[in-house]
This record gives C-alpha cells, structure tokens and sequence, in this order.
C-alpha cells in the first residue's frame, strides 16, 4: 500500500473507531423488535386465589355519597360523575386543558432505525413549557403511542443514568417495537433550570393553589392533546406508562382523562402505606400542598402530622385512592408491582374488578410483583405486551 494510501487508511480508522464505539454503546441492548406481544400475560390478569373477592379494608366505589348502591351500569355514569367532581374539588382549582397546545421543534435526528426530536410542549396557561423528546418508528402510521413521564426525559429515551437503561428506557423500548413514544420531564424545569423536582412541584402548589399531582396529570393530558396534531399518531390509542414518581404520574393522568386508551402505574404505591416511607403522597409536592404550610419531610408523627387533602384522605381511608382508581372502569390497566405494590395490593384493585364486572368487562386489570422498586428484564417485557396486545392488537 502506498504511504499516502495507509496514511489516508489510518486517519480514517481513528475518526471512525470512537464513532463505532460510540454506536456500539447505544446497542448494548437489543434493538430488535421484541415478540412480547405474543408473550401469554393473561394470568398475571387474575387475582392469585388466595386474594380472590377479598376487598380489604376499603370502601366499595358502587356505593354512592347517600349510601345507596349502584345497582346496574345504567347507574355508573352517575356515580362516576360523582368521584371525578370530588376528586377534583381534592385536587383544586386547575387551568383547563389546553385546546391546541403549541409544540416546538428543536434538534432532530436519526438513531438506531426511529427518529428522535427534541421538542417543548405548551402545558400551562401562562405560557409554561415541558422538556420532551418524540420518538418516531419508521412508516407512515398511524401508530399507538405512550407517554412516559419521569423526572426528566431522557432516562426513558435510553440516554438517562446508566442503570436505567433496559429498566426504565421505556420510550426506547417501545418505539423498537412499533410505538410513537413521548418521554416528558417535571414541569418548571425548563423555566428553573437545575432546580430541586420537589421544589418545582411545591412551586405548582403556591404558584395555582392546588395539589401537584393534579398539575401533573393535567400536563399529561395536554402532551396528550399535542399528540392528536401529529399525524403519525392514532389519537385513539394512545397510553401512558412511569416508574415510581412517574407511576404516580401516570395514575393520576389516567384515571382523570379518559382519552388514554391503557396505563401502566410501575410500582408507585397504589394505596396509602405510611410504613413504607417511599409512598410518600402525604408530601406537598404530592397531595400534602397547604397554602402558607410547608411541613418537614417525612413520614407523618406526632410533631410533623399530616396536611392538605392527604390528611383528610387518610382520616377516610376507607376510600383512599380507590374510588380514583375505578375511574379507570372500562379501560385496562396493569400494575407492575415491587417493593411499594406488594401482592396484597390485589385487594385494592378487586374494587376496580368489581366496577368492570358490573359493566360487563372483564381482564381489564392486571398485577405483577417483583421484590425490588426497580423493574426487571422479564417485568418490564410484561408491560410491552400489554401495550403491544392493547393498543397495537386491540386485545
């Protein structure tokens, strides 16, 4: 070889090995599509026998505020109206949503055979924007599509802390296989930049006098409704999916918009424990918010009690989050459980089983448990099947 040639051989090796070890590095895990959807998940859509018709300690949703029953599906809708309007009086006031949030388009690029755009999403009526990235699957569409909230949006999209890639890359995940995926952030991040999440969501609370659970769910339904514009995106299936605080996210969004099509909640506590200090709802970032009160971090005691909605919730814990759970009448939802949604957690969604069963679905409801918070491989390839059979197949 001429020295000019390996000269020209060698330079070109050195600019193109960090850039083949660059995209080495974005397919540690497996880019092709998975074949969950025809991974049989159908038991994990049963109560384990032992918490079969056992309804815990809680109150039925089929009851109305009168105490009369409700007795035939003609009186859900009544009843249905009636937990919406009380959870929203719990929640607060709230902006409506937004009719046609607006986007904006920032870098773009080609990785690994989707398209990943950078973008910001109008979720506030002051102008406030959310971080986001959409991922594209190749084609023409339209596809289902899931939201996944988290803490910022880049674990979800693969680019996150290195233990969370194959756990909680679940916008990555799933645009692998055929899915538009939206990955969100906490809103203010954008407006506060390196600000504390908590301090954010605290924010929202003083800022609009309401919970901040409630403020994220309704920034869920907008990026919802900046879905519907795209034209790759079939607006009617279309669900969301968050681990941990994203779980909370996502049951909150789903049960109060009815236009997600199917939700995942990965381990967010779906029921009050205050011996788990990780379900933590009794925090004003989450539904513990009261004007011109800011209690101490932590589980409630004695010299730090319980305040806002929490407190009121808690003296009624009969009801709980059940009755926001039954919202979800009608739609399916799966409930990968860990460390917070221990198999005993059946219990709470029996209630929500009983509400299909009275409108005539059934295997609308699943659970999974695992022993740790943090998803593993077979966990999360349940929570792709359920979306692949959901929203892709129409199961």
């Amino acid at each position: 070889m001429p020295d000019t040639a390996r000269l020209a051989y060698v330079a070109i090796v050195r600019i193109a090995l960090p850039a083949l070890a660059f995209v080495a590095s974005l397919l540690t895990y497996d880019t092709a599509p998975a074949a969950e959807g025809s991974l049989d998940i159908s038991t994990h859509f049963q109560p384990p026998q032992k918490y079969v018709g056992d309804f815990g300690p809680y109150r039925s949703p089929l009851v109305f505020d009168d105490g009369t029953k409700v007795e035939s599906p003609a009186d859900w809708p009544r009843r249905r109206t009636e937990i919406e309007a009380q959870w929203r009086k719990i929640i607060g006031p709230l902006p409506a949503r937004i009719a046609k949030p607006k986007v904006t388009m920032l870098e773009r690029r080609e990785r690994d055979g989707f398209s990943e755009q950078h973008l910001h999403i109008e979720v506030g009526p002051d102008g406030r924007m959310v971080d986001g990235f959409l991922l594209l699957p190749p084609g023409r569409g339209p596809f289902p599509a899931v939201i996944t909230p988290f803490y910022e949006p880049q674990s979800s999209i693969g680019l996150g802390k290195p233990d969370t890639l194959g756990s909680i890359d679940f916008s990555l995940q799933l645009v692998r296989r055929g899915f538009v995926a939206l990955s969100i952030g906490t809103p203010g991040s954008l407006e506060k930049p390196g600000a504390n999440v908590r301090e954010l969501l605290v924010d929202v609370g003083d800022r609009l006098q309401a919970q901040p659970l409630g403020y994220l769910a309704l920034v869920a339904s907008n990026c919802l409704t900046a879905l519907t514009q795209i034209p790759e995106v079939d607006a009617k299936r279309i669900g969301i999916v968050g681990h941990s605080y994203g779980g909370k996210w996502s049951m909150f969004a789903s049960c109060l918009d009815d236009r997600f099509a199917a939700a995942c909640w990965c381990d967010p506590g779906i029921v009050f424990n205050e011996a788990n200090a990780s379900i933590n709802y009794w925090e004003p970032w989450y539904l513990g918010w009261i004007p011109g009160t800011q209690r101490k971090p932590g589980v409630p005691t004695a010299d730090n009690s319980r305040t806002g909605p929490y407190a009121e919730l808690f003296a009624h814990d009969s009801r709980e989050m059940i009755e926001l759970h039954a919202l979800m009448a009608g739609r399916p939802v799966l409930v990968s459980g860990g460390s917070e949604d221990p198999e005993q957690n059946w219990r709470a969604l029996n209630h929500l089983i009983a509400v299909n069963k009275l409108l005539g679905h059934e295997n609308l409801v699943g659970m999974t448990t695992r022993p740790k918070h943090r998803p593993r491989p077979e966990d999360a390839a349940v929570i792709y099947a359920f979306f692949e059979q959901r929203l892709k197949t129409g199961d």
